[in-house]
């Protein structure tokens, strides 16, 4: 039996070459996502077991969780990759948000959803018979720093550090868990040349760090034996400008 790995937010980007990857090793991958993308249907067709969840709204929460423990009787591993990146000026419908609306939004995603999950499948988790599970917070190098324009998120992503720090010692010896922290993995489509070459010359290694970059890392943590309450900084050196 394929061992099985929760992955959440794969609909694009990050969650995406994930989920891709990890079928390709011959994982059962189960994903959540909020949006309907057409990659999805390539994800079904290669196993997938997908599920759409609203991660704002609670009672779409409770009921994924219970699907899973109706389906499931042991995971592998859980990737935390779920993710929203509103700044503290953003908008709605052209209206601003208040600053409350932000600072929920990016703590319930960032924060609540992996404190929720990591209890409630914990079980399943220690249940894994192949020496040992894992949990992995997709954390943010702007936890290290912070953020003028993003503080609500860079908040968020700290507090998710913290998590790992608090379920490391709760789930020991049998479940690792630990952080990646990274900054620019990839560049989007919309993003001009200023904007990118801006975005370069903060590190000492100006260049995109790339999906597989974070794909090798929790390789490695999936590996090790001897690692928990960690969290690995993907930034091509951003601290050292």
């Amino acid at each position: 039996m394929s061992q099985v790995i929760l992955i959440t937010g794969i609909g694009k980007r990050l969650g995406l070459a994930l989920a891709n990857y990890y079928l390709a090793q011959g994982y059962q991958v189960i994903g959540t996502y909020r949006t309907v993308y057409p990659v999805l249907d390539d994800l079904k067709q290669q196993g997938a077991d997908l599920y759409q969840v609203d991660f704002y709204q609670q009672a779409e929460l409770d009921k994924f969780v219970a699907q899973l423990k109706q389906k499931y009787s042991v995971l592998r591993a859980i990737i935390h990759n779920a993710s929203d990146w509103l700044p503290d000026n953003a908008q709605r419908d052209g209206l601003q948000l208040s600053s409350a609306e932000i600072l929920q939004r990016m703590m319930t995603i960032h924060v609540s959803v992996p404190y929720q999950l990591n209890l409630a499948l914990q079980a399943l988790l220690k249940s894994s018979d192949i020496g040992g599970a894992d949990i992995i917070h997709l954390s943010d190098y702007v936890a290290e720093k912070g953020s003028k324009k993003h503080i609500a998120y860079a908040a968020s992503k700290t507090a998710i550090n913290s998590l790992t720090l608090s379920f490391s010692a709760l789930l020991a010896p049998n479940v690792k868990v630990n952080s990646i922290s990274p900054a620019l993995l990839k560049f989007n489509d919309g993003d001009d040349e200023a904007y990118q070459q801006k975005a370069l010359a903060k590190a000492l290694l100006p260049r995109e760090g790339g999906f597989n970059e974070v794909i090798q890392a929790v390789d490695f943590i999936f590996n090790s034996q001897f690692m928990t309450g960690r969290n690995m900084q993907l930034d091509g050196g951003r601290h050292l400008k």
